[in-house]
């Protein structure tokens, strides 16, 4: 292994879980059904590539125990461990009969979200999986009960910080107690808001969310300035490991964002779909082999919106 890029393979040990490298593949969506022989397929896949966590795609709440079933969801588990990374799943707050909105939904419809969570993280337990990632990212319905600009509820959930925050929280001590100390919880957020919130808000909201159980915080996405310039304010002031997003595909950039301690995890996404074995070429130090992503953003984000099974125009993945 070349010196320069040792810091992407150093163990990270986790609530009792060793991660054998800082390298993550993120949720991201493919199109592909995520119990499905060819969905498995694909995580199998980019789990033997060598990145140290596997985190499979967002998968709405309501669906665990109805379209997902327990079995479809230990192999798939089974299919990411036994290829040596943990395996995570990240886990999407459900509408509620079509509302999408925090002042659409009643208290009862936040009770039955809450329920869901819990549900969908037992499941996900039985199932063998090591961590669990509730997504409060990205301006999607949970990330809108942090939002001031689209949480205008006058009640406890909405209105102050402390009560912007209050579901997230009750979501994450749901999960813990559902699941118990020995699993990992995972936590998405965005860090700032355009007239939103504030970057000083959401390190008090992570420290709540570190408080009541979350083990890992995964901070998307990133700004254009520096690698994991974003995410450092949480690592810098919050004691548990931050993962950090942005074209870490580039080398450069991921050993910059370690390396300057910004983030304890790089997330590589779209260059995994280009090329699973991005980590172990790296580790073997066949740089010129990879196939690199040109974040042409065709087969990837181009077949998400057309509803095809994402892929890179470069290069299908085949599983051996």
């Amino acid at each position: 292994m070349r010196e320069e890029f040792s810091i992407l393979f150093e163990p990270l040990r986790v609530k009792g879980l060793t991660l054998r490298n800082r390298i993550v593949c993120p949720p991201m969506a493919t199109n592909r059904g995520i119990t499905t022989p060819d969905g498995i397929k694909w995580y199998r896949r980019i789990a033997k590539g060598g990145a140290g966590m596997v985190i499979v795609e967002a998968t709405q709440v309501s669906r665990f125990g109805e379209d997902i079933k327990l079995d479809g969801l230990k192999e798939l588990a089974e299919a990411i461990k036994s290829e040596g990374a943990v395996a995570a799943i990240q886990l999407f707050m459900s509408p509620v009969d079509g509302r999408n909105e925090p002042n659409s939904l009643t208290k009862e419809d936040l009770k039955l979200s809450i329920n869901r969570f819990r549900n969908a993280a037992r499941m996900c337990k039985e199932a063998g999986f090591d961590g669990v990632e509730a997504h409060g990212a990205h301006g999607f319905l949970l990330n809108k009960f942090f939002s001031p600009k689209a949480n205008r509820r006058n009640d406890e959930y909405g209105g102050s910080l402390e009560n912007r925050m209050r579901l997230a929280l009750e979501i994450v001590s749901a999960i813990r107690e559902e699941v118990g100390d020995d699993m990992l919880l995972l936590y998405r957020h965005t860090p700032v808001e355009k007239d939103g919130y504030t970057i000083e808000e959401s390190v008090k909201f992570c420290s709540n969310l570190v408080e009541s159980g979350v083990d890992v915080l995964d901070i998307s996405p990133a700004s254009d300035a520096r690698p994991a310039d974003l995410a450092e304010p949480f690592k810098r002031s919050i004691s548990v490991p931050v993962i950090a997003v942005g074209m870490m595909g580039i080398h450069e950039r991921a050993i910059e964002a370690l390396r300057e301690g910004r983030a304890d995890l790089i997330a590589i996404g779209r260059a995994l779909i280009a090329d699973p074995d991005w980590p172990i070429k790296t580790m073997q130090g066949n740089i010129e082999e990879i196939i690199k992503c040109r974040y042409c953003n065709e087969g990837c984000f181009g077949n998400l919106r057309s509803g095809k099974p994402v892929e890179c125009v470069q290069h299908r993945h085949q599983a051996d």
